[in-house]
């Protein structure tokens, strides 16, 4: 038995073991986006597993949107890299210094590192042109490849390995390297391998000072957009105060 947000029991509903509970949530909050790689190729066995787990995310109208492309020629990855490099060298001059400086010393990428790129896309075409719970927000076919990338980055943490996302990248360019059609959308360059460094710690961008992560009760609101406290949910609301000592 489980609780609702009132405290009163409720029916579990097939609740995991602790122990697959506590596997669950360590790999959740031991994920790591990760940039340095040791150069160790990732078993088939493993990189099978990992692809299966994405592929077995949800999807509106089970439309099943995602294809994975794998990329592991070298003189591939060095015309992402160069891609990557060039863009981010762009995207310097929306920065103020020193924040400049300190986004340019930055290792944002493992793409040549990596021993393994792959590029999750999205085909908004499966399905054909009625795709049940779709019609009201397209979009939906994007959102559910997220959440097989999602997929991919928790059962990947699970067997030990990294996995970073480049986001600094032209999809149109993108595309024309990767020999991807007009009609499907880039949705993530992911880097996978074994981490150099493991995953300890807090990510790069909050332990580097660039941001920090927000707390949890500043963006929960309750029945009604920005209501900050609400009567129902009295014990739920305390639960998320923030912590004083």
């Amino acid at each position: 038995m489980s609780t609702d947000h009132t405290g009163k029991a409720t029916p579990s509903g097939g609740e995991l073991p602790p122990e697959e509970k506590r596997g669950t949530y360590a790999a959740i909050f031991g994920r790591r986006d990760v940039r340095a790689f040791h150069s160790d190729r990732i078993p088939d066995d493993v990189l099978a597993r990992v692809l299966t787990a994405a592929h077995h995310a949800p999807s509106v109208g089970f439309m099943q949107p995602w294809d994975f492309l794998l990329v592991g020629s070298r003189s591939t990855r060095e015309r992402v890299k160069e891609l990557s490099d060039r863009e981010r060298r762009a995207a310097a001059v929306f920065f103020d210094e020193p924040r400049r400086d300190k986004y340019l010393s930055m290792k944002l990428e493992g793409i040549l590192d990596a021993p393994l790129n792959l590029c999750v896309t999205c085909d908004p075409t499966r399905g054909g042109p009625q795709v049940l719970g779709r019609n009201s927000i397209p979009e939906t076919d994007v959102y559910s490849t997220c959440l097989a990338v999602q997929n991919l980055w928790l059962a990947a943490r699970a067997e030990g390995v990294g996995v970073g996302w480049v986001s600094i990248l032209r999809n149109a360019e993108l595309r024309d390297i990767l020999g991807i059609p007009p009609h499907v959308i880039p949705v993530a360059y992911l880097c996978l391998g074994y981490p150099e460094e493991g995953f300890s710690g807090r990510p790069l961008l909050e332990s580097s000072g660039w941001r920090k992560r927000l707390p949890l009760a500043s963006l929960v609101s309750y029945e009604e957009w920005g209501a900050q406290s609400h009567n129902g949910w009295a014990g739920f609301s305390t639960t998320l105060a923030p912590q004083t000592n």
